[in-house]
């Protein structure tokens, strides 16, 4: 029996946007999974996008908003984004209970709600492009762009402080974006850490025999996410590096791997097993991660992660625990870190592997829909 069944309640889900798929995208499918009976509500969708990355999603009730009837609105939503205050105010919830909006980069949080309806938003991030974080792209580099985006962002800021003022009850994503929140919004918040994959089948890293293999990092190849920082380390350790993603950096970061270092693109979810298997530790430094999906996914693998300290991250990865986090954004402080691990004992480096597993699994999917459940349960009892 469905959790909207056992509360009877008129629910829908609000996202920003069913084009792009990442780690918001995939805590949205696990809500939309708890909450089968709610509409689902969201700017434009991809229908191909949706059937190759969600879908679960694909025989939803998904109403689109009229940005969808734009002409190539898939390429050029970005510029568009000072379109977003209208976009989420053209909605009417007065038909609902209970609206459960996941708020990103296009501030899905705004939509007008009226009581009785109870309006809960779950807070992946404040705006990255509003608040001075770095952004996929480099915008302030083109100064046509910069002027533009520095005009509509005045206001889009305005209007964001407004929306966030908007739901009755907000949760976060991390101890990190909960600080933003008081900082931007001077509001408080409630942590739920994001669901990530846990393989059930691994209980323990025997598999993890020889302390030797690869590095490996998974990443969308953007600016932001700064792999050119763990290319640099591969070149000048010569150790073998896998970078799994894609993104338009790409073809500048291939010009700069030397030999050791393997793109693979973005690979199926069943090739993860065999990828980490073989794999020594997971790298990563991108800057400012609210909390950082895929480092926790590496260590349900039972992989050791190196970090760049900065944002979330802090939160997941104890140092000389279950890896390590290095202080400065550069190669060379990158590989110190390794330096660390290579210097381990094979008992050292096993205790390292199983204590990853141990700390991912306290964001598995089932706990972080036990505290859903949990949180919207007791909105429920509270509001009869």
């Amino acid at each position: 029996m469905s959790f909207d069944t056992i509360i009877p309640m008129k629910i829908a889900l609000v996202h920003d946007q069913l084009f792009e798929f990442g780690g918001a995208e995939r805590v949205f499918v696990v809500l939309a999974k708890i909450f089968p009976q709610a509409c689902i509500y969201t700017a434009f969708a991809d229908k191909n996008k949706l059937s190759a990355f969600a879908p679960e999603l694909t025989n939803r009730n998904i109403k689109t908003s009229w940005i969808q009837k734009i002409p190539m609105i898939t390429r050029i939503y970005s510029p568009l984004r000072f379109l977003a205050p209208k976009i989420w105010e053209s909605f009417d919830f007065s038909n609902y209970d209970l609206v459960i909006s996941s708020s990103g980069w296009y501030m899905c949080k705004g939509i007008k709600t009226k009581e009785p309806t109870i309006h809960i938003s779950y807070i992946h991030h404040p705006p990255r492009y509003l608040y001075g974080y770095e952004t996929a792209m480099q915008w302030r580099k083109y100064w046509p762009i910069k002027i533009y985006g520095n005009l509509i962002n005045h206001f889009l800021r305005m209007w964001d402080f407004k929306g966030s003022k908007r739901p009755d009850y907000i949760i976060v994503n991390s101890q990190e974006t909960k600080r933003r929140i008081e900082k931007f919004y001077r509001r408080d918040a409630m942590v739920i850490y994001p669901p990530v994959h846990i393989p059930e089948h691994i209980k323990d890293t025997s598999f993890k025999g020889k302390f030797s293999g690869y590095f490996v990092t998974v990443s969308r190849l953007q600016k932001a996410k700064h792999v050119e920082i763990i290319i640099e380390a591969a070149n000048k350790g010569n150790f073998k590096l896998k970078i799994i993603g894609d993104g338009k950096e790409r073809k500048y970061l291939q010009t700069i791997a030397g030999p050791t270092v393997e793109f693979l693109g973005n690979i199926p979810d069943d090739q993860f097993d065999k990828l980490f298997a073989g794999s020594k530790a997971f790298l990563f430094s991108s800057v400012d991660e609210e909390f950082g999906i895929a480092p926790v996914e590496a260590m349900g693998f039972g992989v050791p992660v190196i970090a760049y300290k900065s944002g979330g991250l802090s939160e997941t990865v104890e140092d000389g625990k279950n890896g390590f986090l290095y202080d400065q954004l550069q190669s060379k402080s990158l590989f110190q870190s390794i330096k660390r691990l290579n210097a381990l004992s094979q008992d050292q480096y096993r205790k390292m592997c199983l204590d990853a597993r141990k700390e991912s699994e306290k964001y598995s999917e089932d706990h972080f829909v036990k505290e859903i459940e949990k949180f919207v349960g007791e909105i429920a009892n509270k509001s009869k």
